[in-house]
């Protein structure tokens, strides 16, 4: 038995009824009929069912096998009764007559079933420990599959668009990129570390430098960060940088990538990717990822209430504050008095952060509220336009003296009440690129840079001073989100050692922290460096997206679990003092 003979159960069909082929792979399952065994073989293409009976020569041999045990057989591939197709199996209609039957390695009884149904109930950390068994299943091999596709449609893209992959460091200097850096310590050089990369950012502008013109890679990167459901400590990313380009090269390089890899996995985007501002999607969804597969877009009620006599948006407007409104169309059936102030109101809101709700449905063509009373005739009739509010519509607003406060809140009920009410049409695909981000923020009393420190201001700020003036600049930023997922982000890079200067400068590093940390790239800077820009996206959390499962785990080989651990080498784990000694690493206690 060769290799040269052996067929794919998958390759197997109607097609193939007369031939004698030879299949290796695993037992999926035996089932004992008394004087007929039908045998499912499972490869990486699919099962296939083959049969005994107890007049063959390999009758009690066969008797013998159990799940997993890994065998070969061979025999002719025979029409199934019409009684016995199977329309759920891709091999329903056909089945092996064994005439040969080889066992390569019996199995233990494996910690749970291998199938489909058997896994539903069994705990990740138990799947994980195992992953060499889950990794059997077909749909774990269906979505490494897809993934391997996914990668190599990917890099025959860039191909065809002029980039060549380039290969960037693993082991380099630790710089600040925004979370902790894993870290190396060198055995000959004492005292001193590696650090994994964060992401191939420097490298990829220093060979912009080089004049290499248009890179891309696939990248392994590496980042401490504090423990998230859907984060992992080690991820990839498509990578790509390129010179003398805009935003508008980025998005028309990037949106017919997209539309195709949707394509391809049955996911036609719903409508072209639109671009929305910054500010622009803060105003209308409270989010820098606004999923737009649903409604409820904010409407900004300040006006309205402009001259009212409430107290409580009096004081807020008074204040500087803001107020605005979402409308759930035709809801009011499905939402009563008391989940509407005791759930919503009274719960869900002040575990967003809120103070409070405001909430009126329309009967007819009359409003109906609690706090009705404290609206005037004038303010009631403008709110009703202002929401283009109609009979059976909800209406839910939230005031507050801290605009970002209401954009934060509104923006999460939005979504609370969106999955509430089934709102969002799960079949559809909309993204949409943010763009023009605040290159400043303000938190805990010092500005901080909303991007890397590498990103392009859209204005001049050399002759900026004041925090006022940092915090109203823009930067030529983009992040590019699908179904309220973003999937990646980037921007146009600075290209003059005196912005770069600045940046860090407004940034909070010394002069000292610049040389030690980014001394070699603010050196690259003086001699020549072109316009460039690039971008990246998060490959593990896309092909998620088009495998539709909802954990980047189901389509990373050997993932860590939630608390960054991986259960199957249970890494990370001590080492021998030996290796700690040849260091010179003294743990504390």
């Amino acid at each position: 038995m060769t290799n040269k003979q052996r067929r794919l159960a998958g390759q197997l069909s109607s097609q193939t009824i007369g031939e004698t082929v030879t299949l290796n792979g695993w037992v999926d399952v035996v089932r004992d009929h008394g004087q007929l065994l039908f045998i499912h073989l499972r490869d990486h293409t699919g099962i296939v069912q083959v049969v005994v009976d107890q007049d063959n020569p390999h009758y009690a041999q066969s008797k013998q096998l159990r799940s997993e045990y890994v065998i070969g057989v061979t025999g002719p591939v025979v029409e199934r009764e019409a009684s016995a197709k199977n329309s759920d199996m891709a091999t329903g209609e056909i089945e092996v007559h064994i005439t040969s039957l080889i066992v390569f390695n019996t199995a233990e009884t494996p910690p749970f079933v291998i199938s489909e149904k058997g896994t539903q109930s069994v705990d990740e950390d138990i799947r994980l420990q195992h992953r060499y068994l889950d990794l059997r299943r077909p749909t774990m091999q269906q979505r490494l599959r897809q993934r391997h596709r996914i990668l190599k449609t990917i890099r025959d893209y860039f191909d065809r668009h002029d980039f060549i992959e380039v290969e960037t460091p693993m082991l380099t200097r630790s710089t600040p990129e925004g979370a902790r850096d894993y870290l190396v310590p060198s055995r000959v050089h004492d005292g001193s570390f590696y650090a994994l990369p964060q992401s191939p950012q420097l490298f990829k502008q220093l060979l912009m430098m080089s004049g290499l013109g248009r890179y891309m890679q696939i990248a392994r990167c590496f980042r401490d960060e504090d423990l998230r459901p859907n984060r992992q400590p080690e991820f990839t990313q498509l990578d790509f940088e390129a010179s003398f380009i805009d935003e508008a090269f980025i998005m028309d390089l990037i949106n017919p990538l997209m539309q195709t890899l949707f394509a391809e996995a049955n996911l036609p985007f719903t409508q072209p990717i639109r671009t929305l501002t910054y500010a622009d999607a803060i105003a209308r969804y409270g989010s820098d990822k606004p999923d737009l597969r649903f409604g409820l877009e904010f409407v900004d009620l300040s006006p309205v209430f402009g001259e009212t006599a409430y107290k409580i948006f009096r004081s807020i407007l008074d204040k500087g504050g803001c107020i605005k409104g979402i409308r759930l169309p035709k809801q009011s059936p499905n939402l009563s008095k008391s989940r509407l102030q005791d759930h919503y109101a009274k719960t869900v809101v002040p575990q967003l952060g809120g103070k409070g709700m405001t909430w009126l449905r329309v009967v007819g063509d009359q409003l109906e509220s609690s706090v009705l009373q404290f609206f005037s005739d004038t303010e009631q009739a403008t709110l009703k336009t202002a929401m283009a509010a109609e009979s059976d519509d909800v209406i839910m607003i939230i005031a507050d003296t801290d605009p970002q406060v209401v954009h934060d809140v509104l923006g999460d009920l939005r979504l609370h009440v969106a999955r509430d009410l089934d709102l969002i049409d799960t079949t559809q695909v909309i993204g949409c690129w943010i763009t023009e981000f605040p290159l400043f923020e303000k938190r805990n009393g010092q500005l901080n840079l909303l991007h890397h420190p590498f990103t392009q201001p859209t204005t001049d700020i050399t002759p900026l001073t004041t925090e006022a003036e940092y915090l109203s600049i823009t930067a030529r930023a983009y992040d590019l989100v699908i179904n309220g997922e973003e999937i990646g982000g980037g921007s146009i890079r600075i290209h003059d050692a005196t912005i770069q200067n600045k940046v860090f400068d407004i940034a909070g590093l010394s002069d000292a922290d610049i040389h030690e940390k980014f001394g070699f790239f603010i050196h690259a800077l003086q001699y020549g460096t072109p316009p460039h820009g690039g971008m990246a996206v998060g490959l593990d959390r896309l092909v998620a997206m088009l495998c539709q499962t909802e954990s980047i785990r189901d389509v990373i080989a050997f993932p860590k679990n939630r608390m960054a651990v991986c259960p199957l080498t249970k890494a990370p784990a001590s080492v021998h003092a030996d290796q700690l000694n040849e260091l010179n690493i003294q743990l504390r206690g």
